[in-house]
């Protein structure tokens, strides 16, 4: 935890309101998100018990599984799922924008102008938390592997065809969701979390009722009274006032009111008396729903709390490379591919693992840029500082056949880098990747002055623009920037046996 979130946790406690970690949306939000709330069977591990779901806040859409033990109704229930969640998640293939690049021939060697295309959108699933995310991945694994009717050997329990295809949409999402940045499948409590700081831990921030109330609590009040009411407030029935946000249900809910329901359910199919099933199934629909329509009610409810902010303005960039995803994706559906694997071998593992740290360091990079908020924490780690140009000073170096503009700018700042004249420096926000190297601090008088390296152009005199005048406003960081490219992998063929490649 940086110092800035510690002393906007401190603050939340002082005034009992969550504090702002950031001052635009880091994530991207679709127009028209398609919220999913689960559930789960508590004692098996993706077991689906019931799914709310839809992406119009008044119309939502509950299925429910009334004996999740059943086989048949579980395939039931993803077959369903399927029906409704896969229109959308295909539904966005078909518009598709062409973009050219430049390609080399592998035989002939010469440049050549490759089209491909890019879907215009992609689909977003918003889950309640990271628990959400879990069980969308344990979802997928069970299902697409799964023998259908139109397998030669489909087996004693073949699936409906459209479940396993919905199996390996899940585990792309889910997947992607592992990448820093990514907003194809967004937990809503980790999103909420990055852009406000409660008075509460980070583990407690995982409760999706606790963390809105002190967002917003209600009527005023503070933050940790609301969040307490989330946490334990329970009605005479012992029922908690604010339902767990899922996968798992309360145990009192389980106890009380699920398992009851269940065993009447049973019974009557035991009976074979059909009208009494369906008044068991309407009375565990309804059982499940009044749980999940408060969860449902505070997703939307978080969805409008980050409308707020005003999106980042590289936002769009990393949404594009969810784009990129989803396209391949579909490309691979299209081709015939088999499935993901359960395991990845060691060079595709090794590959997740590098792009997952190149994006990671991206989205600092990018979230600094953006945020004042998120620069902020840099400069209090001592890795960027920010003041106003007090002066300029024209200088050049002539060591070459021709002169190159060298300026000098001194900066006030109450920031205290850790740097020593003759370190590299990098100007955010300048033109882009403009290098600078540090010259001279006057520690008393809080100066800082900058010899600006590159970012000029190649004339004798700076282009406009390129250097910073006196009373304007600027900032350098210690760090680079830009993402550095990791070092390319062996194709899995050249990969040594003792890493899982072809023995020899």
């Amino acid at each position: 935890m940086s110092l800035l979130t510690t002393l906007a946790r401190l603050e939340a406690v002082r005034s009992g309101v969550a504090q702002p970690l950031a001052t635009v949306c880091h994530r991207h939000l679709a127009a028209q998100p398609f919220v999913l709330v689960p559930l789960a069977a508590a004692g098996e591990a993706g077991a689906p018990l019931a799914a709310l779901f839809g992406r119009e806040r008044e119309r939502p859409v509950l299925l429910t599984v009334p004996q999740p033990l059943d086989r048949d109704l579980r395939f039931a229930f993803l077959a369903h799922l399927a029906d409704e969640l896969l229109p959308y998640l295909e539904g966005f293939g078909d518009d598709v924008e062409l973009l050219e690049r430049s390609v080399k021939d592998e035989e002939t060697g010469e440049k050549k102008t490759e089209v491909r295309e890019l879907c215009a959108d992609a689909p977003q699933l918003i889950v309640p938390n990271e628990g959400g995310v879990e069980l969308l991945r344990l979802l997928g694994r069970s299902m697409r592997f799964r023998r259908t009717a139109e397998d030669p050997d489909p087996g004693p329990y073949p699936a409906p065809a459209r479940v396993p295809l919905l199996g390996r949409w899940l585990t792309h999402l889910s997947d992607r969701a592992r990448i820093p940045g990514s907003s194809l499948l967004l937990p809503l409590t980790s999103v909420l979390a990055r852009h406000w700081a409660t008075g509460q831990s980070s583990l407690e921030d995982a409760h999706l009722g606790a963390l809105l109330g002190w967002i917003a609590p209600p009527d005023g009040g503070r933050g940790e009274q609301a969040a307490l009411r989330a946490e334990t407030g329970r009605d005479a029935r012992g029922q908690l006032l604010c339902p767990p946000a899922g996968p798992a249900t309360d145990p009192a809910f389980d106890s009380a009111l699920l398992g009851p329901a269940v065993t009447r359910y049973d019974a009557a199919r035991a009976a074979g008396d059909e009208r009494l099933v369906k008044a068991r199934t309407a009375e565990l629909d309804a059982l499940l729903e009044s749980v999940l329509l408060p969860v449902w009610e505070q997703v939307w409810h978080g969805i409008e709390l980050l409308r707020t902010l005003p999106p980042g303005a590289r936002v769009q960039e990393r949404w594009e490379s969810d784009r990129w995803s989803y396209t391949a994706h579909r490309d691979r559906l299209a081709a015939g591919e088999p499935p993901q694997p359960i395991r990845d071998d060691a060079v595709t593992a090794a590959r997740k693992l590098a792009q997952r740290e190149r994006e990671q360091t991206r989205l600092d990079l990018q979230e600094a840029l953006d945020d004042p908020l998120a620069m902020a924490e840099h400069r209090l780690a001592g890795q960027a500082f920010a003041g106003e140009v007090v002066a300029v000073e024209a200088a050049y170096d002539t060591s070459g056949r021709s002169p190159k503009p060298r300026p000098l700018v001194t900066v006030r700042t109450d920031d205290r880098p850790h740097a020593e004249p003759g370190g590299e420096l990098h100007r955010a926000g300048g033109p882009a990747a403009q290098k600078a190297e540090l010259a001279a601090v006057d520690a008393e008088a809080g100066l800082l002055t900058v010899r600006l390296l590159s970012g000029m152009g190649r004339k004798k005199e700076p282009e406009p623009g390129s250097v910073p005048e006196p009373g304007e406003q600027v900032c350098f960081t210690l760090f680079e920037l830009s993402a550095r490219q990791s070092a390319p992998l062996p194709e899995p063929e050249d990969t040594p046996w003792t890493h899982g490649g072809p023995p020899q």
